[in-house]
């Protein structure tokens, strides 16, 4: 899916696991898909966080756009390509006994497009989840953009509510363009993809997958999510 085209927007989503396993490997894989932006889940969000998380973003020439422990671990990176006009992080309603969820956002411009961004990982809960899936549209509803894309892990297979709610007012890249790879958790069987980019209605979905020229003992390595790579035509505006 590599290309030089500059209309194209290169969005990663994945999954990091708080940086515990090889962050070398995790670096490469990162670097390997050359993404503009990267919607990352599970951040640092403890003891340095923002250290751990800098030393990420420079290993992988990419700066911190927003997020981590102040969106309770998703987290944004982008590259110099990227303009920032403003970021926000959200943190959701708390479930007594449950995880604290949050949503990191931003409004950027790349290549003349202006596009709302955010990353999410929503609960391991059914109820929660559906819940925090309608608060991600209402969120990207209320960036006042006309193009956003979102990413993130959704704890749930393309057959849950949660995840057909956001398919049915977004469009689920891999659906609309499917390329590379689709399971995102390979730990344990079956295969699911729980991981997904969703883009509004405007978007040109070029591709979309777990991609397939990143070495495999990398992916392997740096974290027990694959990554997800959408390449998006976004309209100048």
């Amino acid at each position: 899916m590599a290309s030089d085209d500059p209309t194209l927007v290169r969005v990663l989503s994945y999954n990091i696991r708080s940086m515990r396993d090889d962050t070398d490997a995790l670096a490469r894989v990162i670097r390997a898909c050359a993404p503009d932006l990267v919607l990352i889940q599970e951040a640092p969000r403890f003891f340095r966080w923002r250290k751990k998380l800098a030393r990420l973003a420079r290993a992988t020439d990419l700066v911190i756009l927003t997020g981590g422990a102040t969106a309770a671990g998703p987290a944004i990176l982008c590259n110099l390509r990227t303009t920032v006009e403003r970021t926000e992080d959200v943190l959701l309603p708390l479930t007594p006994g449950q995880h604290r969820r949050g949503f990191a956002t931003a409004v950027v411009r790349i290549g003349g497009a202006r596009l709302g961004v955010l990353s999410c990982h929503l609960s391991l809960r059914n109820d929660e989840r559906y819940e925090q899936g309608g608060m991600l549209l209402d969120r990207l509803a209320g960036m006042g953009v006309e193009h956003a894309v979102a990413g993130g892990d959704l704890n749930e297979a393309p057959g849950g509510r949660t995840f057909r709610r956001l398919s049915d007012n977004l469009q689920d890249c891999w659906a609309t363009a499917p390329w590379g790879g689709e399971h995102t958790w390979t730990r344990d069987e079956p295969h699911r993809r729980i991981d997904a980019i969703f883009a509004s209605k405007g978007i040109e979905v070029v591709s979309c997958g777990v991609p397939e020229d990143v070495d495999e003992t990398d992916l392997r390595a740096a974290t027990d999510h694959l990554p997800v790579l959408a390449a998006l035509r976004v309209p100048v505006s």
